[in-house]
């Protein structure tokens, strides 16, 4: 039965898709980030729902008459000049064909990225993206918070099989990012029962990421908390408020994860957290001595014997980044690595513009709000993605699209100038008129 709805469901997107491209979008996103073909046990499962939806998604944007652009914007050249550069990179990387293969992968992910920018063009479309994101990755992590709080978290929450956000880490960084967008729709929600709903799945989902037992997430969490009660106006009524969940959520957590947190004070006996070291001092040494990095995927045990000094394949048992700026150094170099941070950093600077010439305007005000969630998000990314290889996860790929989406609207909504009002009266047989701005005598 659930085959045959995700089916009848998947369907019905790729009949809409054809009239309306930028559903498209929608049922990608949905398939991508909740993969509800994995949660099936029959024919679904093994459906190749994203690439039916990929073939009619382009086919529909070919044959539609609706505009299609992809504005001329800083963070679009840096997008599209980041992977040209990995495509650079895979073709003199260390394992060609694992590099090929991830690169592909990499390009899949990208197309729905700049499909989004060409498609989502209003407010209406954004906030069905919005929401689709928030489903998809909310429903793991509101399931979770429950789940955790049934067991007094001695087990850990995972994801949707087979996606980026599998592992329990991971999916504590993505619950992480998608919290703000809760905040925002929560803001714009017009029903009580909305608001109740969303406010529990936040509440839910910040008890599965300190639930999930990760260190990066834990990290993530507390620079997020921190940064949200530092940008707050209520700050003493939103520090008790932390206080307290914080309290509360300590009382009934098991030692196994008092015991977990506590590896960071003792690192060097972790073979965990030293595999990560190595892997890290790996990146490192390959960027150092190749202006292009080793290529995707040159996490092999020949990549460490040659650059590793000292290299035990018994010991060192991380054979991945386990961060997403370790990862990017060492399979694309130095200038990998700055077109990656520069991405960011200037999405942050484009957050920032938006929230300036936002703010206090009626037909703007989303906007600035979404664009200080959006911030929130990144922060997240950019703290928790520090101890895990997310470097290509499709999320924070969406916030940079839904940010130069979001630049767009902006720069092609005009504030509406406020209507004047004037009066005309006669004092002493001479015209006066009156208005907002005073009295003009005529």
């Amino acid at each position: 039965m659930r085959d045959i709805a995700v089916t009848m469901l998947v369907l019905l997107g790729l009949f809409y898709t054809l009239k309306k491209p930028y559903i498209g979008i929608l049922l990608w996103s949905w398939l991508g980030y909740m993969n509800p073909h994995r949660l099936c046990y029959g024919f679904a499962y093994s459906m190749p729902f994203a690439q039916m939806t990929a073939v009619v998604t382009v086919v529909a944007v070919l044959f539609t008459k609706e505009p299609k652009t992809i504005p001329k914007d800083t963070l679009v050249y840096l997008l599209l000049l980041f992977i040209i550069w990995m495509g650079l990179t895979t073709l003199f990387a260390f394992e060609p064909d694992e590099a090929e293969s991830q690169y592909i992968k990499i390009l899949k992910i990208q197309l729905p990225i700049f499909l989004t920018i060409m498609l989502i063009n209003n407010r209406e479309r954004v906030n069905q993206l919005i929401l689709v994101i928030v489903i998809s990755l909310g429903y793991f992590g509101t399931k979770g918070g429950v789940f955790t709080v049934m067991t007094g978290g001695a087990f850990r929450v995972w994801g949707p099989p087979g996606s980026f956000v599998e592992e329990n880490n991971s999916l504590a960084i993505a619950s992480l990012m998608v919290i703000p967008l809760m905040v925002y729709l929560r803001g714009i929600s017009p029903k009580k029962w909305q608001k109740r709903l969303l406010l529990f799945s936040i509440v839910s989902m910040c008890v599965s990421v300190i639930g999930s037992q990760s260190r990066g997430a834990f990290l993530a969490i507390a620079i997020v908390g921190g940064y949200y009660w530092l940008q707050t106006d209520k700050k003493v009524v939103s520090g008790m408020a932390i206080g307290i969940f914080g309290a509360l959520v300590a009382s009934f957590l098991p030692e196994s994860w008092y015991q977990r947190m506590d590896t960071v004070n003792t690192y060097e006996e972790d073979a965990s957290a030293m595999g990560r070291i190595h892997a890290w001092q790996l990146a490192i040494n390959v960027a150092n001595h190749n202006f292009l990095g080793g290529g995707l995927n040159l996490w092999s045990k020949a990549t460490y014997s040659q650059y590793l000094e000292g290299f035990d394949p018994l010991k060192n048992i991380a054979f991945v980044a386990h961060s997403i700026y370790f990862s990017v150094l060492g399979e694309h170099g130095w200038l990998g690595l700055i077109l990656f941070l520069l991405i960011f950093i200037v999405a942050w600077l484009h957050c920032n513009t938006l929230i300036k010439n936002c703010a206090n305007q009626d037909d703007k005000q989303w906007i600035a709000n979404l664009a200080k969630m959006l911030k929130v998000g990144f922060l997240a990314y950019l703290a928790g993605g520090a101890f895990l290889s997310l470097s290509y996860f499709d999320l924070p790929w969406h916030f940079v699209a839904i940010i130069i989406v979001l630049t767009k609207i902006e720069k092609n909504t005009h504030t509406q100038p406020v209507e004047k009002k004037v009066s005309i009266i006669n004092v002493n047989n001479a015209k006066v008129a009156i208005s907002s701005q005073g009295f003009v005598k005529r």
